[in-house]
């Protein structure tokens, strides 16, 4: 049929050139228009390849509907094969079917994976099917001892040594036993003897022994010796925490010992710092825990009304679900791939023996459930990654011009969506233009607390919009990879419409809601809704441009309910914070750090609304900036300290002479209304009202719905900011 319109295309032309006549030219132009749809459209349709993915397939059946295949790995190499057949383009699409289907391996796609611009390869659930991609292994076959804790013997883990460091139990994250069960021991003293020093400030090798009183010591007296080669701590120190195994235990001193690189001089494990042990059998004496001895035995202590009848109990498996193995250094993409309506669930990140040294936002962790590398036009829409040990999705170096949307990221060991390298790749191998809109990203850090919601490295010209991003225990979003004045590649981001919420659960410190490094000419943050930020001690910052972030406009966010600041700058150059409400701050509602020669920042027609302590805090008096057309108000008395001056001292020191001390006028504000119920006074400092309920996700109400956080968390999260301001508060008397 093709060959038959293309003959007649072909004569019609040549007729057309050769007549003359007018009227005949006219029949002949429609002919040839009518001949060039057919031929259009039987091309297209004959280029329409349809494969079907069921659990009741096998992977060599022909890939109909009547004959599935079972896996996308399968799907994967029939598109092969027919590609080798082929004379001309064609679209493949994978249709899926409802199910839940066990990997065996990893989808590995390579640059002969790819599709073409107008010939796309797709992987898609069916209409109305969710399927499920699953990287674990069920775990069967459960018996209750005499208290109450279930055994299983698991033979992989018996006779070929399998372990595996996440459990999860009907679709939630089990806690491997851990020492205490809630809160933390603290350490009494530190010291570190260097083996080895290295070219570089923090040693090489190193061996540090912690030291404990006998109330924080005694947890650790039930240690069998079997147990002491897989026993771990976890040491939390102010925007970072460290993983180790231990060498040693030794009773009489009360100490452990362990060994590894040295610490990071500005960032140490200190006296009265926090610390867990985990994974030994004397840990496990609390529901929801669990133990894997040595002999391949899996202990869990079950939660209230769960049985081995009506529990599902998985072990992950597989490093990686997903990999796109590209090498942009030699121009050879995989590209032009889409993902439609997949889950992707249960992937395993093996702790290394030696543990894991701290390092900000887990950059160094290296791995994500998918990982891609030299890969273009690549789409993710209405996906799904859940109960994984490791970041959720990195779009590695060589990445570019490819969308991530309206997806769900939950339930996570490391973050969520990581882009580009920490080391400054430049040409090809640099990663830009990605967009992140629309998506879900909560309940991350689980097995990482350091892990943000998205993280851009070294990486430009990137949408990241219309996110939610909850309850991590580090930062929202973090932009940059440099610190100080030196070249950077993360230029012309765009961070814009999202809302953060619920970050930092008082664990770490130094963190925020949107956290950016370095100089980034052209990146923009705006209209974001940020609320309830909350760290251990020093931080909890709404926005936190840190060392050298410069020539960053932010402008349009709300942000309110943090512990130390809507705003903060430890140093930088020519930012501009403008038309922004910062609200309710605990202790300062602005900071900044270091004082420089240059304009760090310029802070116009904003509106600061609190009712506890300072309006600013830190080196204002010093700092060159340019701040005017601002409005403060306390709503709960008439108290104003500006870095230990008056309101009128501070203008006499030439500071916000065009600023007012009014009431906004809004709706309600101690309740989080912040819309005008007159512009009164906001007119006065020529704000411009924008509209924050636009932040964050949107489309039907079920997406929308599922972007709240449960009540729970929100109440937990409460509970734990006041407990924290306690704490603070009996510090500061002590």
């Amino acid at each position: 049929m093709e060959k038959l319109i293309i003959v007649a295309f072909i004569r019609f032309k040549l007729i057309f050139s050769l007549n003359k006549d007018s009227y005949t030219r006219k029949v002949m132009i429609k002919i040839i228009y009518i001949l060039t749809v057919l031929l259009f459209c039987n091309t297209s349709l004959n280029a329409q390849t349809e494969l079907y993915v069921s659990p009741t397939g096998n992977d060599l059946n022909l890939g109909t509907a009547e004959q599935p295949l079972a896996s996308l790995t399968g799907a994967r190499n029939a598109i092969r094969n027919k590609k080798k057949d082929q004379t001309t383009k064609q679209s493949f699409t994978v249709i899926i079917a409802e199910g839940t289907y066990t990997m065996k391996e990893p989808l590995e796609l390579t640059p002969e994976d790819s599709g073409s611009p107008g010939f796309p390869i797709i992987y898609k659930a069916a209409k109305g099917a969710k399927p499920v991609f699953s990287g674990g292994k069920k775990i069967t076959g459960f018996s209750v001892n005499e208290n109450g804790v279930w055994e299983a013997k698991i033979p992989e883990s018996t006779y070929y040594k399998w372990r595996f460091d996440q459990l999860y139990v009907n679709n939630k994250r089990a806690i491997l036993a851990r020492t205490p069960n809630t809160g933390f021991l603290k350490v009494n003293n530190v010291q570190q003897y260097i083996w080895e020093k290295g070219v570089k400030s923090i040693p090489e090798k190193a061996q540090q022994k912690l030291s404990f009183d006998k109330t924080n010591f005694k947890p650790l007296q039930g240690i069998d010796e079997d147990d002491i080669k897989h026993v771990r701590f976890r040491a939390f120190h102010k925007w970072d925490f460290t993983l180790r195994p231990i060498d040693k235990i030794d009773k009489d001193s009360l100490s452990i010992v362990t060994s590894g690189k040295g610490m990071k001089p500005w960032n140490p494990i200190k006296k009265g710092g926090r610390i867990v042990f985990e994974n030994y059998a004397a840990a496990l004496d609390t529901v929801g825990e669990w133990f894997l001895n040595d002999k391949g035995t899996l202990y869990y202590k079950p939660l209230k009304g769960e049985t081995p009848q009506n529990t599902e109990v998985i072990a992950p498996v597989l490093e990686n679900l997903v990999t796109l193995k590209g090498d942009a250094t030699n121009n050879l993409f995989v590209a032009h791939i889409r993902f439609e309506g997949i889950s992707f669930k249960q992937c395993h990140y093996s702790i290394p023996i030696k543990g894991f040294e701290p390092n900000q936002a887990a950059v160094k962790l290296n791995s994500s459930a998918i990982m891609l590398e030299g890969s273009r036009d690549i789409t993710f829409s209405n996906c799904e990654i859940s109960q994984i040990g490791q970041h959720a999705l990195w779009f590695g170096k060589g990445c570019r011009n490819s969308v991530v949307e309206q997806c769900y990221f939950h339930n996570l060991g490391g973050g969520g969506i990581y882009l580009g390298d920490f080391n400054a790749l430049e040409g090809v191998e640099h990663t830009q233009n990605i967009k992140i809109n629309n998506n879900i990203i909560q309940t991350g850090g689980q097995e990482f607390p350091a892990s943000v919601g998205i993280w851009v490295g070294h990486s430009s010209d990137n949408i990241i919009t219309h996110n939610d991003i909850g309850n991590f225990y580090y930062t929202g979003i973090s932009v940059g990879w440099v610190w100080g004045y030196k070249p950077s590649l993360a230029k012309r981001n765009k961070i814009a419409y999202n809302h953060i919420h619920h970050i930092g659960w008082a664990l770490l410190s130094d963190m925020a809601a949107i956290y950016t490094l370095g100089k980034s000419e052209g990146t923009v943050i705006s209209n974001n809704l940020v609320n309830h930020i909350h760290a251990y001690s020093y931080g909890g910052w709404g926005l936190y441009t840190d060392e050298g972030s410069s020539d960053i406009i932010l402008e349009n966010n709300l942000v309110y309910s943090t512990k130390t600041g809507g705003f903060q700058q430890h140093y930088g150059k020519n930012n501009i914070v403008r038309n922004n409400i910062f609200a309710y701050a605990k202790s300062y509602q602005l900071q900044c750090g270091r004082a420089e020669k240059h304009r760090s920042f310029n802070f116009v027609n904003n509106i600061i609304v609190f009712n506890e302590g300072m309006v600013m805090k830190g080196a204002w008096n010093k700092i060159n900036i340019h701040i005017s057309k601002n409005m403060y108000w306390n709503t709960n008395k008439d108290a104003y300290d500006f870095n230990g001056n008056t309101f009128d001292e501070w203008q006499q020191l030439g500071h916000d002479k065009h600023s007012i001390i009014a009431d906004p006028y809004f709706m309600d504000a101690s309740n989080f209304d912040f819309r005008f119920k007159k512009k009164k006074n906001s007119e006065k400092i020529k704000f411009i009202p924008f509209d924050y309920s636009k932040a964050g996700v949107y489309g039907d109400a079920e997406w929308i719905e599922k972007s709240k956080l449960p009540q729970s968390i929100v109440k937990d999260f409460d509970k734990i900011v006041e407990e924290n301001m306690k704490t603070n508060s009996l510090q500061k008397r002590g």
